[in-house]
């Protein structure tokens, strides 16, 4: 049995419960470098795992491009660290998330960002593999490097394809 999902829109509202939009909506916060750059300042929350020895660190990920409909069954988590995707192209990507339900993901929720949006998601949050819908899938990724393993995968008794909205 294939369940269906329809992406909505990232907001920064409806992403909330899972982590923080990150793009340059509305005016900067401050205004530096002589007048000639706007700071959107302190848009995420990160959260290296500094207790079991993290560390931040930049990767830079090369993902296949995928289509709607996409049909996926795998989601994982981080649970010592955020994690932040900041797309290096202005194509849109698919974000799919999913609450924590007694330690196993609960009903999954499907984005489609804007061009320009990143995501950052917070500790321990239940997501899917990174799924840019263009060629290059090229990202910019912040997250936490370390010794301990920091990924959990879960996969679905079914299928859930999301479709175009």
């Amino acid at each position: 049995m294939t369940r269906i999902l329809t992406p909505r829109p990232l907001t920064a509202a409806a992403f909330a419960p899972f982590g923080e939009l990150l793009d340059a909506a509305g005016q900067p916060d401050r205004i530096i470098n002589a007048g000639l750059c706007g700071r959107f300042h302190d848009r995420a929350r990160l959260d290296f795992g500094a207790e079991t020895g993290g560390r931040a660190g930049i990767s830079i990920f090369d993902a296949v491009p995928r289509a709607l409909p996409y049909e996926f069954a795998l989601v994982e988590r981080h649970p010592e660290g955020s994690q932040a995707f900041l797309p290096m192209t202005m194509s849109p990507f698919l974000v799919i998330v999913a609450p924590d339900e007694g330690g196993a993901p609960g009903r999954p929720a499907a984005f489609l960002t804007a061009p320009g949006q990143g995501i950052n998601l917070h500790r321990g949050t239940w997501h899917g593999v990174l799924t840019p819908l263009h060629a290059p899938g090229l990202f910019a990724v912040v997250d936490r490097i370390g010794e301990t393993t920091n990924l959990e995968e879960f996969t679905y008794d079914s299928p859930w394809t999301v479709m175009e909205p």
